[in-house]
């Protein structure tokens, strides 16, 4: 069973999935969210990796090295053993910029006798669109390919026999070796000891990184290579912060909810922000409230729910029938036509972003006039808004309803735009937006519990239980220990659980019940359980769920019900920040 065994390695500006036997099998470059060189993840035949062939002979182990996001996979047989070491460069230069350049390292060391190889590689750019023809130019091969829709080139650098490399033949490694894989040509020729530098200087860059992140005393392994997951995922160039580092991953194998997830949701990208600024990372903060200050120049601009990693507004969604889908679950997507949707939760998500960033570095906060703008805009459109239907946060694509979570999300916005107001001193507008604030504070109290089912619902007069619902403490609407949480808490646990693992919902959408869990709703489910006092059964799930996430500690969007295979786009953004903030309320409490 395929289990989305794989590391992740990046150095925010693009990233690389590899296989548990060090084949590449995904790869955009030179940026996130540009045509796959690799994409075997997504088509076994046609979409192109950079592995190795005799892997059968050895016995491998892969891990990171500790406190970093290089990934080492070992190779060991009786006479022969080497390590092959992953990385995308990343570290500060002497001018403070940061040096991370498109283009990914593999930094081959021998550990004992003399180890055969046999390097497989299979570029197939712009999403294996075309034919990729390989050549030798002696200081590098080149991937090209050329014909009247694309033009686009991949250089290989390496210090083993070319020849040898294009036709897969066997190599005696008699010393180190190196494969540095770029989207430039490069000026300077690379060489051994470069390489063997520029993985010294991205380890300390990650070291260093990590020496910053505050020290848990529960999960603290588990918690780290959350947030360095959740560093890779942050795109330096704009200050974006993506779902994943992939598209169309299935949410179920065989269907068709498969999405492209290499963009920035507002909600998913300040749910991000507000934990990685808790663990003192402010520099992300910073730069992802400039890439909000700069997507909205205009007073009366709305929120789009989602944008791509450079700002682009407009992110038309196409379908790749060349390729046949991870385990043939087409189809192949990339650009999401959710950015269209209206989704009312956003305001208040990014408007707690707002108050927690000017609460916790008030004399440090830039733009603090901009915020104040912001803010104000903010309350204008759920003022004239909040009593309007929306898609809700799972992005239903038929039908607008009055979501439970899209209006306890729209009091979050008020409510935060009243605590920062006081923080600047500014109170022309209290009154009015405190009235507000109850107004709808009091429309969701009378409509969203159902006395029948003795819990707040997904909707407006409806019985459907949901997740997200759970989140009306995380964002303080309601008390922990009050007694319709308690309740509400208690149905979710009993109607949306399954084997451990819970629904995002059970009604039906626009594609039939889910199969797989939606992994951050375990979390929010856990993190409830301890917060009304069970933290004992909370405890026990949650080392259960920790089981299940790949062999590196990394998990997907979904895991299957039945299986507990990890399914959806990968690694996801949500798993990973509701893993550390599920973390951080247990240490209240252990």
């Amino acid at each position: 069973m395929n289990n989305l065994d794989y590391g992740i390695i990046g150095n925010c500006r693009s990233a690389a999935l590899v296989s548990k036997t060090a084949s590449i099998d995904w790869c955009c470059l030179p940026e996130f969210d540009s045509a796959s060189v690799f994409a075997k993840i997504l088509d076994h035949e046609k979409g192109g990796h950079f592995g190795f062939l005799n892997t059968d002979d050895y016995e491998i182990n892969q891990f990171y090295i500790k406190n970093t996001c290089v990934l080492k996979t070992q190779f060991k047989n009786e006479d022969a053993g080497f390590e092959v070491l992953d990385f995308l460069p990343r570290y500060q230069k002497p001018n403070r910029e940061y040096h991370a350049p498109p283009e990914f390292i593999r930094y081959i060391r021998i550990l004992y006798g003399q180890p055969k190889i046999k390097v497989d590689y299979q570029p197939r750019l712009e999403y294996a669109k075309g034919k990729t023809d390989i050549f030798d130019k002696k200081e590098f091969v080149v991937g090209l390919i050329e014909d009247e829709e694309h033009f686009d080139s991949l250089f290989l650098y390496s210090n083993l026999d070319h020849n040898k490399i294009i036709h897969s033949e066997s190599i005696t490694l008699t010393e180190n070796a190196f494969f540095l894989l770029s989207y430039n040509e490069k000026i300077d020729l690379p060489n051994l000891n470069g390489i063997a530098l520029e993985y010294e200087r991205t380890k300390v860059y990650w070291l260093d990184w990590c020496h910053k992140t505050p020290h848990f005393n529960h999960f603290k392994d588990e918690v780290l290579r959350s947030a360095l997951t959740l560093k890779l995922l942050s795109y330096d160039k704009s200050g974006a912060i993506l779902a994943a580092a992939t598209t169309s991953l299935p949410e179920t194998i065989g269907e068709v909810r498969n999405w492209d997830y290499r963009f920035c949701w507002i909600r998913d990208a300040s749910m991000v922000v507000k934990v990685i600024s808790q663990m003192g990372h402010h520099r992300m903060a910073k730069r992802y409230l400039q890439f909000i200050i700069d997507l909205i120049p205009d007073k009366n601009e709305k929120l789009q729910i989602m944008y791509g990693i450079n700002k682009e507004k407009k992110l038309t969604e196409h379908v790749l029938d060349h390729l046949s889908g991870y385990e043939d679950s087409k189809p192949v997507r990339t650009g999401n036509a959710a950015y269209q949707q209206k989704q009312n939760d956003i305001y208040g998500i990014l408007m707690d972003v707002i108050y927690q960033e000017l609460l916790k570095y008030k004399c440090d906060v830039e733009n603090k006039e901009e915020l104040w703008t912001i803010t104000k805009g903010i309350a204008w459109v759920v003022k004239h808004h909040w009593k309007e239907p929306d898609k809700g946060i799972w992005e239903f694509r038929q039908g607008d309803r009055h979501f439970t979570f899209s209006k306890v999300l729209c009091w979050v916005a008020i409510d935060r735009a009243i605590k920062v107001s006081k923080m600047l001193g500014k109170s022309s507008k209290l009154y009015r937006w405190e009235k507000l604030e109850q107004d709808i504070k009091s429309d969701i109290l009378k409509k969203s519990w159902n006395s029948k089912v003795q819990a707040f619902t997904q909707s407006y007069d409806s019985e459907d239980l949901d997740a997200s619902v759970l989140l009306m403490e995380t964002y303080g609407f309601i008390e922990a220990k009050h007694p319709k949480f308690i309740k509400t808490v208690e149905a979710i646990g009993r109607d949306l659980t399954y084997d451990g693992l819970l629904y995002r919902y059970k009604n039906k959408d626009d594609f039939g019940l889910p199969k797989s869990s939606f992994t951050i709703c375990t979390f929010w489910y856990i993190n409830s359980l301890n917060k009304i006092g069970k933290t004992k059964e909370a405890l026990a799930q949650f080392k259960t769920l920790l089981s299940y996430s790949n062999h590196l500690g990394l998990f997907s969007e979904d895991i299957d019900f039945k299986t507990k295979r990890l399914l959806g786009n990968f690694p996801q953004a949500y798993s990973h920040l509701a893993l550390i903030e599920t973390v951080m309320n247990f240490e209240k409490v252990l």
